[in-house]
């Protein structure tokens, strides 16, 4: 070859490099970046505003408007912080999808459930990954879309007064109505009291002090959580009471409503007070004869004239029949007493610090109707009205136990045997019945004891079998624990009875006397409503002549 043919093989070597990294650069510099992102078009439609719980719905969507082919896509959405989702989903989603042709479009729909207070922001996400066609680039497009809760069909409010005397109880109400559509489970009510509140009790009752459980509400119900406290300050003090209403999620307590309410003290006007058989916190009993004192005292600097004293009574354990007034004037239409000034001195005129009182006479009927939890844990209200004083006065009520006894020879669980009438010296054999009643309230540690005349001694037979009976030799007495009682028990709810056969030997001194199988019984518990301990007696059971009398 000549060195002209060398150098124009070599020149042409050297082009075909060139051109190899000339194609090289291009497509490393040119094709790979002629895709722009820009070209796929990713959007989410959905509301600027809703109201929370209400059912709203996100569009996500994507379109190809370029000229190549969107492979391996993906999408990614993402829900809102604080909602409700449809069943099984979860908070982030991966949708893998076709590919996307050149000019194509399509859409995917969302939906989903907003929590959160009125005007706080909720917004979702969501991201495209894809690669185009015969390139190994891989591309990411992502847009938001933020909605506004405008309004919460959900009221929350309080019911309470703005001015209080300082050291008298008063009354906080939290009345709260769903009118969402979506049934709302797990709510919960928290509130904040201010220095100085002294909190007494709520109805129903707390978590604590402050937080209640309000359960599963559905549209178009509500209720209320009543708050009973007093207030410590300084005239013209200004507190801030506030709550919340949510419910928790994931561990979070999202906050629906948030409220506040600020009051002002001032120092009372006019006291008004009670005492039951002379004691201020007295706990009532069935039957029990109650002497009622309401007491009222002018604490400010000026004179009160012509005043009147309501009493307005309220329970079924009253016997309105019983009522007795030397001043008062008994209504028994709606159960209240009324003192007017004209016979009561101290209402004709109530000086600057001066007292006075009203009395009156009531009976509690040994028993009342029990027909669930709607009568359990009763209690006597006594509602006083004085002028601009008013005063809802509560006094609790035991539980009442009872306990009876009866001893049978031929109606009985087990086989009875002996001579009757029981002869001296040979053993007869009785069966005796203990039936328990629990009425009001819940009563915990509950027993009945009784004691085994000398003569008398178990068989040891004893129904039910499981029942925790024992016997003490050297004292003679028999216990059965019950437990724990709740109310009605006995009554509403199942017999609560114990039978036992005891084995009776005639002594020849004994004669024709009435002989005494079981001492009368006694049952005792710890009632859970009133923090007291209550008790009952039997009757005696004896064999008399030929016969068991009860």
């Amino acid at each position: 070859m000549t060195w002209f043919g060398k150098i124009l093989t070599a020149s042409l070597v050297l082009l075909a490099i060139a051109a190899g990294i000339a194609g090289f650069v291009y497509y490393q510099y040119y094709e790979k970046n002629i895709y722009s992102k820009e070209i796929l078009k990713l959007e989410i439609l959905g509301p600027r505003e809703a109201e929370a719980m209400e059912e709203i719905e996100y569009v996500v969507q994507y379109k190809n408007n370029g000229n190549i082919t969107l492979e391996e896509v993906r999408l990614f959405f993402e829900y809102p912080d604080y909602s409700i989702l449809p069943e099984a989903e979860q908070k982030r989603m991966e949708i893998p999808l076709d590919d996307i042709y050149p000019g194509q479009e399509e859409t995917i729909r969302f939906k989903v459930k907003l929590l959160g207070k009125q005007n706080e922001t909720r917004e979702v996400k969501a991201l495209l990954k894809y690669s185009p066609k015969n390139l190994q680039a891989h591309y990411e497009s992502e847009t938001t879309f933020t909605t506004v809760i405008k309004f919460i069909p959900f009221t929350f409010e309080f019911d309470m007064p703005s001015r209080v005397e300082t050291g008298r109880e008063f009354q906080i109400s939290l009345n709260y109505f769903s009118n969402i559509d979506y049934p709302m489970s797990d709510l919960r009510v928290e509130a904040d009291y201010p220095i100085g509140f002294e909190f007494i009790e709520s109805e129903p009752k707390p978590i604590g002090q402050t937080d209640w459980e309000l359960g599963l509400l559905n549209k178009a119900e509500g209720g209320r959580i009543v708050i009973k406290g007093k207030m410590e300050g300084e005239l013209k003090d200004k507190r801030i009471f506030k709550a919340r209403l949510g419910l928790w999620q994931n561990g979070e307590f999202i906050i629906l409503k948030e409220i506040f309410k600020g009051v002002e003290l001032s120092l009372p006007s006019l006291y008004v007070s009670q005492s039951i058989n002379g004691s201020s916190d007295y706990i009532a009993s069935s039957g029990d004869f109650l002497h009622y004192e309401v007491f009222f005292k002018n604490a400010s600097e000026k004179p009160f004239e012509n005043l009147f004293l309501v009493v307005r009574l309220e329970s079924p354990a009253f016997d309105f029949d019983t009522v007795r007034s030397d001043l008062g004037d008994f209504q028994k239409g709606d159960n209240s007493i009324i003192w007017d000034w004209k016979t009561v001195p101290g209402l004709r005129f109530l000086g600057a610090g001066e007292e006075g009182k009203a009395e009156f006479w009531i009976n509690i009927k040994e028993e009342w109707d029990f027909s669930g939890d709607q009568d359990k844990n009763p209690v006597l209200k006594n509602k006083i009205n004085l002028f601009q004083a008013r005063e809802d006065l509560t006094t609790k009520v035991n539980s009442k136990l009872l306990i009876s006894q009866k001893g049978s020879f031929d109606d009985s669980p087990f086989v009875n045997s002996g001579p009757i009438p029981p002869k001296v010296g040979q053993k007869t054999t009785y069966t005796i019945f203990w039936n328990v009643k629990n009425f009001y309230n819940d009563v915990n540690n509950t027993k009945v004891k009784a004691i085994l005349p000398e003569g008398v001694e178990l068989t040891g037979s004893i129904l039910p079998k499981e029942a925790r009976f024992t016997f003490d030799s050297k004292t003679r007495e028999i216990v059965w624990e019950i437990g724990d009682m709740e109310a009605g028990q006995g009554i509403t709810n199942g017999d609560v009875e114990l039978a036992f056969q005891v084995e009776l030997t005639l002594a020849e001194e004994q004669g024709d006397q009435a002989i005494i199988l079981v001492e009368g019984a006694k049952i005792s518990g710890e009632d859970q409503w009133t923090g007291m301990t209550i008790e009952a007696l039997s009757n005696t059971v004896f064999f008399g002549d030929t016969k068991i009398g009860e």
